[in-house]
Parts: structure tokens; C-alpha cells; sequence
């Protein structure tokens, strides 16, 4: 199969971008294979990778890490698709490979695919969807399958996903013998309109249709689902439904709300199917949504989610500068609306935001060597105060190394790819 022209039509060749892509391709990618692996001293142990190998029976050893640890994996080997269209590379293309067999012999039978509950809590299997993000982790791994598709025509990991769509077809939805649900992290939307743009199968876009649709249908669903419950992850039952944007259909959201990611992550899939089926209805509340961020709460720097408090957006123009959250994650998911909405409309506006983005709210996520990370962007750090004081820890005056909730690094190695 031959690769996806999408992805060759544009060569970056230029003094900035060309030097950043280079340090991402040769230095980051490297570096957080590594960190993956477990094989760097000093920073917070990963075993991403490990946690597949222990899931597909080739290592013994419990789980260890976030309950989302596998979008990390997902997220690297998106980013290596691309580089290996920016800078072939046969050995990495190999160790790619290698990696992608891992996963799929941590697939079970049914197609089910999540590290966390095949090795830890079998018997808990999507019984939380609030707080346990299989379904995030899934669109994740989806989007890097169509990406190493497109990038070098090899379908391994594609078909591993397509056996996790259908299982997860078959088990949620309004059909019969089906159960209603939805993602306490949007990403599978994202992850099944890919897929079907890779594939052309109608049923994934259905699939994403019913996440976005089913959500807000039912404001009490996650309080209804922890009462089912006879055992607990986190415990957490949001008391908020606007923290993860099931508080209305969204047809009838008019202001950005939440916890800023998930928002970003669901408003992309929704101008994405507001573009492939056409839906007026769809779209205008893409751009309603869309000026509401940008006029009233997004920081000059591109940088989205005021407040630490729930990683979320605040009240109208409220942007402060000493304690801003504006999350790397979060401008990577602007980007990613803003470019749905321009292959829809080719507005300036949106092109204009991309850019102070990327240049801004993004890039200033990794430093220079690649080895160090901000998952908080600070405008203003005061010595003493900042990373110390009650309020301010998250405000940390120097960028760390790797950290345990890794998803801001992968995420800027398969966005600067």
C-alpha cells in the first residue's frame, strides 16, 4: 500500500522549523523511546511499554503508572509516523514495528485493547467511564494506526484498531443489546472520525456521532454510572458537569467550559463531522464555541485554561498571568480545531490562531535540548511565591524533566512532526 500523498505534499524547509523538526526526529523521539523503555536514570519511571509486554504475556510484573498510561505510546508512535515521512529512518521504522507487535499481542480475544484492566482489574472493564479513560486511550492508539498507515502504508495497527472499533460498536449505542455511554475524556471521537477517514467505513463515523450526541443527553450519567458502582477508582463524581462538557447536547453549548483538553478534543471531532456529513446545525455551534474561547478566554499566547482548579477555562477575560494554567495539551487541541474549522471555511482567523499557537502556547511546552517539559506554561513566575506558595504550586519557574502524567511531551512530538 502505498503512503499517503497528504502527508508529502508539504517539505518545511526553513531556518525555524526545519532546526525544530530536526531536534524533535533526532533527539526527542530517541530520548522518549527511552523513557518509555524505562532506560533513562533520573527521570519518573514510565513502563509504558513494559505495561503492554506484561498485558500480552511476554514479561511478568504488575501495572504501574496513570490508568492512561498507554496513550503515551499511542501518542509516540503517532509522532514517529510523521517523522519517518520527514527524515526516513529504517531502524526506527523497525523499532516501530516491534513496538506495534507488543501491542497487538496485548489485544484480547474480543478485540479489547487497555493495558490498565487486562492486567490490573479484568472484572471492572468499562464500568467507570468517568474517571478510567479507556475510551480516550483507544482514540489515541486509533489515531496513531492511521497515522503509520498513511506515513508507510503498512495496516498492522490498523487492523489491530478496527477490532477495537467493532468491539466497541457493539457494545455501546441506542440498538438493543447495547448500553448508553460516553468518555469522561474526549479522544475517541477524534480517533473513529480517522478511521473512517482512512478506511471509508460509514459505521465508525456513526460511532463518533453517538459519543457526541449522547453527550448531555443525560446530564447524570456519570453520578448514575458511580452508583452502579461497588468499587471505586478515584471515587470522584463530578459535582460539575461543565467540567467535561456534559452539562448540555452539544447542539446547545454556547460558552467554553471545563476542563480545557477535553474541550479542545471534542469540539475538533465535532467540526470534523460538522464537515464530512454537512451539518449546519453541527458547525454553527462549532463557531459559536469557537468565538466564544478566542474573544473571551484565550491567553495573546495562544495558551487556553486559566485556572488550575480542574485544568479548566474561567469566566469571561479572566486571565491571570501568576497563576495561569494554559496547558501544552491545550493549545495542541486549539490547533487541532482551529484546523478542522479551516478546511471547512478558509477564514484568516483561524490560520491566525494556529500560528500564535504554535509558536507561542506550544514549542514553549519543551525546551531546547528536548529533555525538559512544561505541562504548565507561566507568564509570570515570582521567586519564592511560584512552584511554593498555596495556589502557585503548579507555577513552576523551570521546566521539569519527565513526569509521571506524561501527555503533554508525546503530544508535541506528533504535533512538531
Amino acid at each position: 500500500m502505498a503512503k499517503d500523498m497528504e502527508l508529502t505534499k508539504v517539505t518545511i524547509k526553513d531556518a525555524f522549523w526545519t532546526t525544530m523538526q530536526q531536534l524533535v526526529t533526532d533527539v526527542v523521539i530517541p530520548f522518549q523511546e527511552r523513557v518509555l523503555n524505562d532506560e533513562v536514570e533520573g527521570v519518573e519511571k514510565s513502563h509504558a511499554i513494559d505495561n503492554f509486554r506484561i498485558a500480552a504475556g511476554l514479561k511478568e510484573g504488575e501495572f504501574y503508572g496513570m490508568v492512561f498510561q498507554d496513550s503515551d505510546v499511542a501518542k509516540w508512535l503517532e509522532g514517529v509516523a510523521y517523522a519517518l515521512v520527514i527524515k526516513p529512518d529504517a531502524q526506527l521504522e523497525a523499532r516501530a514495528d516491534a513496538m506495534i507487535e507488543i501491542v497487538a499481542a496485548a489485544q484480547q480475544e474480543d478485540g479489547y485493547l487497555n493495558t490498565y484492566f487486562t492486567i490490573k482489574e479484568p472484572e471492572h472493564r468499562w464500568q467507570n467511564l468517568l474517571e478510567c479513560h479507556e475510551l480516550y486511550c483507544a482514540g489515541h492508539m486509533m489515531e496513531a494506526a492511521v497515522a503509520y498507515y498513511e506515513a508507510t502504508g503498512k495496516d498492522r495497527l490498523l487492523q489491530v484498531m478496527e477490532r477495537m472499533a467493532e468491539h466497541i460498536i457493539a457494545r455501546f449505542g441506542e440498538e438493543e443489546g447495547k448500553v448508553a455511554g460516553i468518555p469522561g475524556h474526549q479522544e475517541i471521537e477524534i480517533g473513529l472520525m480517522r478511521m473512517y477517514h482512512a478506511t471509508g467505513k460509514e459505521a465508525y463515523k456513526k460511532m463518533a456521532r453517538y459519543f457526541l450526541e449522547e453527550r448531555g443527553k443525560n446530564p447524570a450519567f456519570f453520578e448514575e454510572e458511580a452508583a452502579k458502582r461497588d468499587w471505586k477508582h478515584f471515587g470522584m463524581i463530578p459535582e460539575d458537569t461543565k467540567y467535561n462538557q456534559s452539562h448540555a447536547r452539544v447542539y446547545e453549548q454556547e460558552e467554553a467550559v471545563g476542563h480545557s483538553v477535553r474541550a479542545v478534543y471534542m469540539y475538533t471531532a465535532m467540526a470534523d463531522l460538522a464537515d464530512a456529513d454537512k451539518d449546519k446545525a453541527l458547525y454553527d455551534a462549532c463557531k459559536r464555541l469557537w468565538d466564544n474561547m478566542i474573544q473571551k478566554k484565550m491567553y495573546i499566547t495562544g495558551g487556553i485554561g486559566a485556572t488550575h482548579i480542574g485544568e479548566s477555562f474561567s469566566v469571561a477575560y479572566e486571565l491571570p498571568n501568576d497563576t495561569v494554567y494554559a496547558e501544552t495539551c491545550a493549545s495542541i487541541g486549539l490547533v487541532f480545531f482551529a484546523k478542522q474549522l479551516l478546511k471547512t471555511e478558509k477564514k484568516g482567523v483561524y490560520a491566525d490562531v494556529m500560528e500564535r499557537a504554535l509558536y507561542n502556547g506550544i514549542i514553549s511546552g519543551m525546551q531546547r535540548d528536548g529533555k525538559r517539559f512544561f505541562y504548565v506554561n507561566p507568564l509570570e513566575v515570582n521567586p519564592g511565591t511560584s512552584g511554593v506558595a498555596a495556589g502557585y504550586e503548579h507555577v513552576v519557574p523551570e521546566r521539569p524533566g519527565w513526569y509521571t502524567c506524561a501527555c503533554c511531551p508525546p503530544n508535541l512530538v506528533r504535533m512538531v512532526t
